[in-house]
C-alpha cells in the first residue's frame, strides 16, 4: 500500500503498532526519544550488571504467544522462557513469610492451611476467573472503544453481567475467603491495575487467573529480551526505528497530520499513531485546537501509582531472597490512602524487590546479586535526592533485617529513578509510571479515546488509552489500534 505511516514512540504498543501496520503493506518509520527502544522496558549494563528498567513481571503468556504467532513466529524464535517456582514470596509482618507454589493444587493446599475449607472455594474462584479472562482478554480488550454499538450485543450483555464490572473485587473476594493472609494474597495483583481493590471491579479476578493458573516466567538474559524480539521482528516486516528522534510538533493541515517533527528532521505522514504519552502530545504536540480532552479533563483523572525505583549491584550473594518479593509488612491501607486520598510520601512504605540473578546468572558477575527495589507512591510529588536517600535507607534497612545480612556496605551499583527522571524521559503526565488506573469510571469507553476527534489521522495507543495499563494490554492496544486504521485507510 506504501502509505507512509509513522509512530511516535517505541514502546510494546508502539512496536505492535508499527509491525502490524507493516505486515499489512504499509510503509512505517518509528521515531524514539531515547538511545535504546523499548519505553519503559529500556534496558543498561555497567559494571557488569544488566538492569531492566521497567517491567519485571511476565504474566499472560497466551498474550505473547498470539503476538507473535500472528505473524508466524513464537516466542521461542527470540528468547527463552524459564517459568518460576515459587512465583514469588509475600513477607509479611514480623518477616512471616508465604512462597506462593506455581503448582494450583499445592496454592489449593497452602490456602487450605490457612482457612479450612479454602482449598474448595479457590477452585470455585478460579473457575469464575478463568471465565472473565476467556471473555475479558480473547474479546473485550480487543474492542477499540470507540462507539456504544460495540457492547450492544445480548450476548456482551450477558457477559458483562457474568463479569462483575459493577461489583468491587474487595467485595467479591471476601465472598470466598476470608483469612487476612489470603485476602492480601488475593489483592496483591490488584495493585499493577492502578487502584484499590475497593475501586477496581471485580471482573479483574481475571489477573489472578493470569498469575496463579497461567504462571510467573522469566525470559532469559532480562525482559529486554521481549524487546530486542519485537525490534527484530518489526525490522524483518520493513519497520523502519530511528533513535534520538525527539518528537517537537505534529503539524497539521485542514484537519490532517502532514508532518510529524523532530529535533532533527521533519517526516511526512499520512498516518500518525502516538504511542508517547497522551497528555504530551495533546499538550506539546498537538496544542489546544486539535486537542480530544482539555486540562481539567487530565487534571480529573485518576492516575495509577508512579514509582521510586533502585537499581543495585551488589557484589555479594543474598539470602532468602526469591526472584521476586514483595514486602507487605506494613499496613496497605495506610500506604493506598496515600497514594489515592492523601497524595503524599508514604509514612510506612510496602515495596517489592527483585533479585532476577536468582534465576540468570547472566546479568550479574559471578558471585553478585542484581537487585530491582521498587515503592509504589502518588504521582506528581516533589522528587528530590535528599527524598530518594531517605526511603532507599528506609526499605534497606527492612531488607537487611530480613535477609539477615548486611547489604548497604556491598552496593557497588546503585542508581534511583522516579518522578522527574519519567517526565524527562518518557513525558509522563504527573510523573507517572503506569498509566490511568482501573477504575469502573475509566474503563473501556470511559477511557480516552484512540481516535482523535479533531485529526482525521491520527491515532494514540498505549498505557492511558484502551484496554489500559501493563505489558500484555500495551502490545493488545498497538494491535487494536493497527487493525483501526487498516479499516479507515486501506486500499481496495
Amino acid at each position: 500500500m506504501n502509505m507512509k505511516v509513522i509512530v511516535i514512540g517505541s514502546g510494546f504498543s508502539g512496536l505492535a503498532a508499527a509491525t502490524s501496520l507493516a505486515d499489512k503493506g504499509y510503509d512505517v518509520t518509528v521515531l524514539e526519544k531515547n538511545s535504546v527502544a523499548g519505553g519503559r522496558a529500556r534496558v543498561f549494563h555497567t559494571e557488569g550488571f544488566t538492569f531492566d528498567m521497567g517491567p519485571s513481571w511476565y504474566w499472560m503468556p497466551d498474550i505473547f504467544e498470539n503476538y507473535f504467532a500472528a505473524f508466524g513466529k513464537k516466542p521461542s524464535d527470540y528468547y527463552d522462557l524459564v517459568r518460576l517456582d515459587p512465583s514469588y514470596a509475600v513477607i509479611l509482618a514480623n518477616n512471616e513469610t508465604i512462597n506462593l507454589p506455581a503448582s494450583i493444587d499445592k496454592l489449593g493446599d497452602l490456602f487450605e492451611s490457612m482457612e479450612a475449607g479454602s482449598k474448595a472455594k479457590f477452585q470455585e474462584f478460579l473457575r469464575q476467573a478463568e471465565y472473565k479472562y476467556d471473555v475479558g482478554i480473547n474479546q473485550f480488550v480487543w474492542k477499540p472503544s470507540t462507539s456504544i454499538t460495540e457492547f450492544l450485543s445480548l450476548k456482551l450483555l450477558y457477559d458483562v453481567v457474568r463479569l462483575d464490572v459493577f461489583q468491587s473485587f474487595s467485595s467479591h473476594i471476601r465472598k470466598f475467603f476470608k483469612d487476612e493472609k489470603i485476602l492480601k494474597l488475593m489483592e496483591f495483583p490488584i495493585l499493577f491495575l492502578g487502584a484499590t481493590p475497593e475501586n477496581t471491579p471485580a471482573m479483574y479476578s481475571l489477573m489472578n487467573y493470569a498469575e496463579m493458573k497461567l504462571g510467573t516466567w522469566y525470559p532469559m538474559g532480562g525482559m529486554f529480551k521481549i524487546i530486542e524480539g519485537m525490534v527484530a521482528l518489526a525490522k524483518e516486516k520493513g519497520v523502519k526505528i530511528l533513535l534520538e528522534q525527539n518528537v517537537t510538533k505534529i503539524e497539521i493541515d485542514k484537519g490532517e497530520a502532514k508532518k510529524v517533527i523532530t529535533d532533527k528532521g521533519e517526516f511526512q505522514a499520512e498516518v500518525v499513531v502516538a504511542s508517547a504519552d497522551y497528555h504530551h502530545v495533546e499538550d506539546k504536540l498537538l496544542g489546544d485546537k486539535y486537542r480530544n480532552y482539555d486540562e481539567a479533563y487530565w487534571n480529573k483523572r485518576v492516575m495509577a501509582p508512579s514509582s521510586l525505583l533502585f537499581y543495585l549491584g551488589i557484589n555479594k550473594r543474598i539470602p532468602k531472597l526469591l526472584h521476586h518479593n514483595l514486602f507487605f509488612d506494613e499496613d496497605f491501607k495506610v500506604h493506598a490512602h496515600e497514594i489515592y486520598t492523601e497524595p503524599q510520601w508514604p509514612s510506612k512504605p510496602l515495596f517489592y524487590a527483585s533479585a532476577p540473578s536468582k534465576t540468570d546468572a547472566s546479568i550479574a558477575p559471578e558471585g553478585c546479586e542484581n537487585v530491582f527495589l521498587l515503592i509504589p507512591v502518588a504521582p506528581d510529588l516533589e522528587d528530590s535526592e535528599e527524598i530518594r536517600e531517605k526511603y532507599y535507607h528506609i526499605i534497606m534497612e527492612r531488607l537487611e533485617k530480613y535477609c539477615g545480612v548486611s547489604i548497604r556496605d556491598a552496593v557497588v551499583f546503585k542508581r534511583s529513578y522516579a518522578h522527574s527522571d519519567f517526565k524527562a524521559d518518557y513525558n509522563a503526565f504527573k510523573g507517572n509510571a503506569y498509566g490511568l488506573a482501573n477504575t469502573l469510571m475509566q474503563t473501556a469507553l470511559l477511557k480516552p479515546t484512540l481516535k482523535s476527534k479533531k485529526v482525521k489521522n491520527l491515532y494514540y495507543t498505549g498505557q492511558l488509552t484502551v484496554p489500559g495499563p501493563g505489558v500484555p494490554p500495551s502490545l493488545i492496544s498497538g494491535m487494536v489500534v493497527a487493525n483501526e486504521v487498516n479499516k479507515e485507510f486501506r486500499k481496495p
